[in-house]
């Protein structure tokens, strides 16, 4: 089965164009990196070589040359391709692509490079620094319901709950199993391997802590100064920032900012603690699947996480800014933005009738702003999680 087919089409055609660029593939473990590369690798018309820094060995420029001399080879009867996987785990890797990248650019050795990654760990490791103007960053978000629906048929509530980690899908008749392998194989993977191991983190404990404190109040506002009191922690808000800014990063949670027309402003609000993945949030609430929905409350934060989810993964990549805007104790869940365009999303996961008072507001100060509102009488939810993100902005 194909997966990500827009990505792989695009990766295609990148290939086939003269060679100007290294090709980098970022994004959050499980959303199908290695797989569009081996792929790339059966049906590319190029010969190929892949290497992974993630095995058990130790490995540094030596190994990036020796892999990198394997694919010069290859080239002297046309061009090839090498890929390097999770190679942002040797230390200073991007000096040495960089090097050798330039080697070749100056004699002319059709090698054509792509790089598999963690993002933006990956990109602030040595990208925008050592390979300023060499390189596309090509995003592979987590998996959206149509993704799931077409692998594995789900419906949208299975989809809503055990979220977009293909990996997972065949233990989901499981909850024990299933939450198990979420925490164990890609929540401790991730912070110890992605974060912890690659980025200087003085209170390991903190962002652990604060992962779950995300996951407990994803679609939730929580000022800094509420945090630290919930951690009970001698942190700082800097501290908090920064740790959220990795767990970004990461593909696990992330803090958005309120709205304003006003950029500092925007710095100094208090985030809306959201989850990448819904999976993140049932997993570590320990609620099992008939709980979760017939908890009207908790599912509907499922619902308006799911929602705010699939919006930051559609953007990424695209320039456009993911937001919530609050006044006077008036909220609009969702603001999506890019360039002078505005578009306000409130979620309502039941179905009665229901009053918008955010939205209200929201249009009296932003008139020019489009508006859509998401189940009860707006767009239905199914409709809402089978569209591209990106056919809001047009």
């Amino acid at each position: 089965m194909k997966i990500k087919r827009a990505i792989f089409s695009s990766l295609l055609m990148r290939i086939a164009e003269p060679r100007q660029f290294i090709q980098v593939l970022s994004g959050p473990r499980q959303t199908g990196k290695t797989t569009l590369a081996r792929q790339l690798m059966d049906e590319g018309s190029i010969p190929s070589i892949y290497a992974s820094a993630d095995e058990p060995l130790v490995k540094g420029h030596a190994w990036i040359e020796q892999q990198w001399n394997a694919a010069r080879v290859l080239a002297r009867s046309g061009k090839a391709l090498i890929i390097l996987d999770e190679i942002q785990k040797i230390p200073d890797w991007s000096e040495a692509v960089k090097r050798l990248w330039d080697e070749d650019t100056r004699t002319k050795v059709p090698v054509y490079a792509l790089i598999l990654g963690s993002s933006p760990l990956l990109v602030q490791g040595g990208l925008t620094e050592s390979l300023a103007g060499r390189f596309e960053v090509i995003p592979v978000p987590h998996w959206s319901y149509s993704e799931m629906k077409s692998a594995f048929r789900w419906g949208l509530e299975h989809y809503l709950f055990f979220g977009g980690y293909p990996g997972a899908a065949s233990l989901t008749s499981d909850f024990q199993r299933w939450s198990s392998y979420i925490k164990d194989s890609l929540i401790e993977t991730t912070v110890s391997r992605d974060i912890l191991l690659m980025k200087r983190v003085d209170k390991p404990a903190l962002l652990r802590r604060l992962f779950e404190l995300g996951c407990l109040y994803s679609s939730q506002v929580l000022s800094y100064h509420k945090m630290l009191g919930q951690l009970h922690d001698a942190g700082n808000t800097t501290t908090l920032s920064s740790y959220l800014d990795l767990l970004g990063g990461a593909g696990l949670i992330t803090g958005l900012p309120r709205y304003s027309s006003q950029k500092f402003r925007q710095r100094g609000s208090s985030p809306k603690l959201l989850v990448l993945n819904t999976a993140l949030m049932n997993a570590v609430s320990n609620k099992g699947f008939d709980e979760a929905r017939q908890d009207a409350s908790y599912w509907g934060r499922v619902v308006e996480s799911a929602v705010g989810a699939t919006l930051a993964n559609g953007i990424m990549g695209t320039g456009a800014v993911l937001s919530y805007w609050l006044s006077r104790n008036r909220e609009v869940d969702y603001v999506l933005g890019k360039g002078e365009e505005i578009i306000a999303f409130e979620v309502k996961s039941g179905a009665g009738k229901t009053s918008v008072p955010g939205m209200d507001a929201f249009t009296k100060e932003f008139p020019q702003a489009r508006k859509f509102l998401i189940g009860a009488q707006g767009i239905p939810l199914k409709e809402f999680f089978l569209t591209p993100v990106l056919e809001w902005l047009r």
